[in-house]
C-alpha cells in the first residue's frame, strides 16, 4: 500500500490563475486523510484522480476561508456518492458554529456519515489503523491547530538472523504475533531476529507564527507540510499576520530533524514559487519540495 501526499492547492488568502486554494489528501495505506479543503477542493480531487470515497477522515486547522470553504462541496459529494463509511472530522472547537454553517450551506439530501470531533486542547485526538493523530495549538489570530500523524514503532525482521535460528515459514508470523517461537529445539525471541523500526510520521503545520508547538509537531517527521506564506524580506508582515516565512519554515524543519520538507500556502505576491524553495535551502540541508497543484509527494521510506 502507498503512502503519499496529493496536493490539491497551494494558494494562501486568494487563489490565482496558477494556484488553487489549500487542500491536501494524505493517502496512508487504506486511509485517506483530507486536510484543510479550501474552495474548489471537490474539483481538485477529481483532477487528481481521487474520489470522495477515498476520504476516511477530515482535519481542519482553522476556519479562515482558504482552509475550509471547500467543505460544503466535499460534504455534499460524500452524500451524493453515498459513501458508506463514517468520516470523522476534526476541527477547532471554537469554530463549531462555522462548521455547522459549512455543513448545511445549501439544500441537499444529507446522507454523509460525518462524526464531529471538536479539538479542545493539545493531545491525542484519535487512534486507529493509521496510528495516532494528535494536535497542537498554533499561533494565529484565530484558533488554529496543527496535526501530527504517527505510526507506532515496530520491528524489522532480519532474514539472515531468521535463517541462523531456523525460523521459517508460518513460524515467522507466530514470532511476530506472540514474541517467541520454538525453532530448532530452542525458544527464539523476537529481539534475536529483528531490530527496532521507527514508525513513519507526517506533520501538518498550517497558518501560524513562529512557536514551539510547530517544532514539536514536526519533531523527527518523515514529511513536514508547512505554510511558508512570505519571504524573509516580509518578516514584519508575516509576524503581524501570524504567518511564517520560507526561512522560518526551514529553520523549524532543521530544529525538528525533519527528513522531507514540503513548502506550501504561498502569497499571491510571488507568482514564481521557486523563490520560497531557494530561501528555505539556506536554512535546511534536507530535501525540499516546493508544492505544486496536483503533485504527488511520497512519504519517505522507513529508515
Amino acid at each position: 500500500m502507498s503512502r503519499e501526499l496529493i496536493v490539491l492547492g497551494t494558494a494562501s488568502q486568494v487563489p490565482t490563475r496558477q494556484r488553487a486554494h489549500n487542500g491536501y489528501l494524505l493517502r496512508w495505506d487504506d486511509q485517506g486523510l483530507l486536510f484543510d479543503p479550501g474552495e474548489g477542493a471537490q474539483r481538485q480531487l477529481l483532477l487528481a484522480g481521487a474520489a470522495a470515497s477515498d476520504i476516511t477522515r477530515i482535519c481542519v486547522t482553522h476556519f479562515h476561508g482558504d482552509h475550509c470553504l471547500g467543505l460544503p462541496g466535499i460534504v455534499q459529494r460524500l452524500s451524493l456518492d453515498r459513501v458508506p463509511h463514517e468520516v470523522p472530522i476534526h476541527f477547532p472547537a471554537s469554530g463549531a458554529e462555522f462548521l455547522q454553517r459549512l455543513r448545511h450551506a445549501s439544500h441537499f439530501h444529507d446522507q454523509a456519515r460525518l462524526a464531529e470531533c471538536p479539538v479542545e486542547a493539545d493531545g491525542v485526538q484519535a487512534t486507529g489503523p493509521f496510528g495516532t493523530l494528535s494536535a497542537r495549538r498554533l499561533r494565529h489570530p484565530v484558533e488554529s491547530f496543527g496535526y501530527r500523524l504517527a505510526e507506532p514503532d515496530g520491528r524489522r525482521m532480519l532474514p539472515e538472523r531468521l535463517a541462523a535460528h531456523g525460523v521459517r515459514g508460518p513460524d515467522v508470523g507466530v514470532l511476530q504475533r506472540v514474541g517467541t517461537v520454538v525453532a530448532g529445539g530452542r525458544l527464539v525471541s523476537l529481539d534475536e531476529v529483528s531490530e527496532p523500526r521507527r514508525g513513519q510520521v507526517v506533520a501538518f503545520v498550517m497558518d501560524t507564527g513562529w512557536c514551539d508547538a510547530a517544532i514539536e509537531l514536526a519533531r523527527d517527521a518523515d514529511l513536514l507540510v508547512i505554510e511558508s506564506t512570505f519571504l524573509e524580506s516580509e518578516a514584519a508582515l508575516a509576524a503581524e499576520a501570524g504567518h511564517l516565512t520560507a526561512a522560518q519554515a526551514a529553520r523549524i524543519a532543521t530544529e525538528a530533524g525533519v527528513r522531507r520538507l514540503v513548502l506550501t500556502h504561498f502569497s499571491q505576491r510571488h507568482p514564481d514559487a521557486s523563490v520560497f524553495g531557494e530561501e528555505a535551502a539556506a536554512h535546511f540541508d534536507g530535501e525540499i519540495v516546493v508544492a505544486e497543484e496536483l503533485a504527488r509527494i511520497a512519504v519517505p521510506p522507513r529508515r
